[in-house]
């Protein structure tokens, strides 16, 4: 399917997002979208919570779900300059110092902080009586450090979007997400994405052939997962629903087994 050029005209994506900062547990936070009922955690990449696009990007998927989204911070208010990583210099980087910082042993416990205080947010509205789970459903868009033992143990609908270009979720995960996932009994979506790499969708550059397209695609696939599991699939009135939209995929999001798992 092909994207239009009316799509990519009305795609907001060279704008100045709108300055909406705050904090979640101990994690500032970009947040847009004001339904209080249906939220999602929006987990960034390699290009940080700060990036421009992303920020637009989250814009996007509140105003079409009608959810409210937060973008955390999840580098320790720390970034890695935009430009290079555009033009794929990453010579000019210092990218395996930043990431041993960032690893996912260190920002797993953060992310299950933000989740659970956005979930008790949720609980005070209601009158501390609701006892859904943390996480309704997942999105991961080019993931990153996912395992077969993540694969595995998933647990609630996950839409997965793969670029056919990435070194991170190889050939190897993609066949183990395919002969797995289908056998656990929950709904799942997977979406190939030819001729694009790793990072297309949250860089969306026109530079990239394809790039923006596939991003538009992605973001439209997303926005429709998240409608049908957050508003169409039997969820009543007297509660909430949340989902997680996983560009950097920290497994624990999808774990049944781990002590710090959500209460799916």
């Amino acid at each position: 399917m092909s994207i239009s050029s009316s799509c990519l005209k009305v795609f907001e994506w060279d704008g100045t997002p709108a300055v909406n900062i705050g904090k979640i547990a101990n994690n500032d936070a970009y947040s847009t979208g004001d339904n209080p009922d249906v939220m999602f955690l929006f987990i960034h990449d390699l290009l940080s919570w700060n990036f421009p696009n992303l920020r637009l990007l989250a814009n996007h998927y509140a105003r079409e779900t009608g959810a409210t989204l937060f973008l955390q911070d999840f580098c320790g208010d720390e970034s890695l300059p935009f430009a290079p990583i555009l033009r794929n210099n990453w010579h000019l980087l210092n990218v395996p110092a930043f990431i041993a910082k960032n690893t996912r042993e260190i920002r797993e416990p953060e992310i299950f902080e933000v989740a659970r205080a956005e979930d008790e947010v949720q609980e005070r509205r209601l009158g501390g009586k609701e006892q859904s789970p943390l996480v309704d459903c997942i999105s991961a868009g080019h993931p990153t450090w996912l395992t077969k033992k993540d694969i595995e143990e998933v647990a609630v609908p996950v839409q997965i979007l793969a670029p056919e270009i990435d070194t991170a979720f190889n050939a190897e995960l993609k066949l183990h997400s395919f002969q797995t996932i289908p056998k656990l009994g929950i709904p799942f979506d997977y979406q190939h994405f030819p001729g694009v790499e790793h990072a297309c969708f949250s860089r969306g550059d026109l530079n990239h052939a394809g790039e923006r397209e596939a991003m538009i695609r992605g973001k439209n696939a997303v926005v429709s997962w998240f409608k049908q599991f957050l508003f169409e699939t039997g969820r009543s009135e007297d509660r909430t629903s949340s989902a997680v939209w996983s560009m950097k995929f920290v497994s624990c999001l999808l774990c049944t087994s781990c002590e710090t798992k959500f209460n799916y």
